[in-house]
């Protein structure tokens, strides 16, 4: 398997690159694109409800607390970056692709 280039170790976790897709069908991780992942989400790009939806999304998959899945860049873009609180990118890896 090629290394993930969308994940990135940093001191407080792992650094998560996202192209966010909303307005989708249904809740889901998607393909890698370059260095980003594409993860679709039902909710609509209006106040926050998009950002919001995807951190509850990744929180689930990784079956951790929302308060452990931190949007640091990107509030208002497609392209965001997500810190993962306490998970190796070897973790969060086996995580959103064991779904």
């Amino acid at each position: 398997m090629p290394p993930a280039t969308f994940l990135r170790e940093t001191a407080g976790g792992t650094l998560l690159s996202v192209k966010l897709q909303p307005r989708a069908s249904k809740n889901e991780i998607g393909e890698p694109l370059g260095n980003e992942l594409k993860i679709k989400v039902t909710a609509p790009p209006v106040d926050a409800a998009a950002n919001q939806a995807l951190v509850e999304f990744l929180a689930d998959k990784l079956d951790c607390s929302r308060g452990k899945v931190e949007l640091i860049r990107g509030q208002t873009s497609r392209h965001k970056t997500i810190l993962i609180h306490g998970f190796t990118p070897a973790e969060v890896l086996a995580r959103i692709s064991g779904s």
